[in-house]
């Protein structure tokens, strides 16, 4: 591709370069109902030529189609290295529908984007839901409890995680209580003493969690360059240590 040639569509980029998607939100969560919709999200290879211009391709990009969102490679590296919780949680969907040798080797690298920052990550995510849920609470009398639901699975995940050192997006056994809640059939009372439960739960697996202190940038970047490096036609040769 001509650096001087018209910027492809996002959608075109989605749809042409697209190297992993998946199925996200309920489906992939085991939490489904007949009504539930279908969240696709992805990654996408922007050609290294379209880098070289002045007008960069985009970082994400909304659609083809309905409940689909997609990632730019690099941003989504970007954001997993942060720990940030919907990224991560993409990686782990038991739905993977599309994955080429990139995609592939994208998922072999789960393990490197783990580390200790997930406590703050995923902490500061449920804090800025648990806010709105007692803004709800003032407003209306009640929460949303589809955000509530929502909420609970996020700690349950982000424990088991500060456990076991693995993530693991279906709730399994937790599913029947879960849509209870979602259905309004626990009292909030019976939520929020869940959910202290959970954060306290969460505060204790996060002091012993083997989980190592920072991600491992290296190995996540050096894979970045060698796709860089594939779609501009260039071969990589072994970068060297510092």
């Amino acid at each position: 591709m001509r650096p001087d040639a018209p910027l492809p569509s996002g959608h075109a980029l989605v749809t042409g370069h697209s190297v992993y998607t998946c199925v996200m939100g309920s489906r992939a969560f085991g939490l489904a109902t007949e009504t539930s919709d279908t969240d696709r999200r992805g990654v996408y290879v922007a050609p290294t030529p379209l880098f070289w211009g002045f007008t960069k391709p985009p970082t994400h990009v909304e659609g083809p189609g309905e409940e689909r969102f997609s990632w730019e490679l690099e941003r989504f590296c970007e954001l997993a290295l942060r720990g940030n919780p919907n990224i991560l949680e993409c990686l782990h969907s038991p739905l993977v529908e599309h994955a080429d040798a990139t995609g592939l080797e994208l998922l072999g690298l789960r393990d490197a984007f783990l580390s200790q920052r997930v406590r703050q990550s995923f902490a500061g995510y449920a804090v800025a839901q648990r806010k709105k849920l007692e803004a709800d609470l003032r407003t209306h009398g009640a929460p949303r409890w589809k955000h509530a639901t929502h909420l609970l699975r996020l700690l349950i995940s982000c424990r088991d995680l500060l456990r076991t050192g693995r993530l693991v997006i279906e709730v399994g056994e937790e599913r029947d209580r879960l849509l209870a809640v979602r259905r309004g059939e626990l009292s909030w009372a019976e939520a929020e003493e869940w959910l202290g439960r959970l954060w306290e739960e969460n505060e204790t697996a996060g002091a012993v969690s083997r989980l190592p202190a920072e991600p491992d940038v290296r190995r996540v970047e050096d894979f970045l360059v060698r796709v860089r490096r594939g779609s501009a036609g260039v071969s990589s040769p072994p970068r060297p240590l510092p």
